[in-house]
């Protein structure tokens, strides 16, 4: 059984990037797949406090709705996030979440655990976004940043999804090829990830 696990990373429900994910699920929702998906501004938890305690333990000592997303972190078989772009970078739901990942930075980087990453099972992470504007470096920042997040939870980055100058509310849905490419995208990742070639 294949596990994925979607992070809804805006503020706004719903939202362009939620129109997104929601194709790119369609595209993976296959036999054999299992989808959880989790709306980050749902979570009720702290932003990191820098207790510094994960550097010693591998475990965060805050305790509230983001600790059962650790593990799920560390088993999804593909991980998508979808989030807009904030002042050129991520908003500060999926940011949090992102910073309140300094555990398992620390699992692997600090105290070196190996059963965090599976010898053999290639485990991957994409990325799905839009900004309002056309700027040339919009995306950079956060593209910089979920990259850094993937390798802290042994993710590969397989890539991202990214459209500039969609900002207004439910403007996406005018993209039908936006749309459709999400859709095409997330089952390319799932036939990649089972061989099964199949094509609706």
């Amino acid at each position: 059984m294949i596990k994925v696990l979607a992070l809804y990373g805006s503020p706004r429900r719903p939202g362009n990037t939620a129109s997104l994910l929601d194709e790119f699920l369609k595209g993976v929702s296959w036999s054999g797949v299992a989808v959880e998906s989790i709306r980050i501004s749902d979570l009720k938890f702290s932003p990191c406090q820098e207790y510094n305690v994960c550097l010693k333990t591998g475990e965060c000592c805050i305790k509230d709705e983001m600790t059962p997303v650790y593990g799920k972190l560390l088993t999804a078989d593909l991980v998508v996030l979808a989030a807009p772009i904030f002042f050129y970078n991520l908003p500060a739901q999926a940011k949090a979440l992102i910073d309140r990942s300094q555990s398992l930075w620390a699992r692997k980087y600090i105290l070196k655990k190996k059963e965090d990453a599976v010898p053999g099972k290639k485990r991957l992470g994409f990325f799905i976004s839009v900004g309002g504007t056309k700027g040339e470096h919009l995306f950079d920042g956060a593209i910089k940043t979920v990259k850094y997040f993937f390798d802290a939870i042994n993710v590969e980055y397989a890539g991202e999804l990214l459209f500039r100058q969609i900002g207004v509310k439910g403007e996406i849905e005018k993209h039908s090829e936006a749309l459709k490419q999400a859709y095409q995208v997330g089952q390319s990742i799932v036939q990649k990830m089972t061989g099964d070639a199949r094509t609706t």
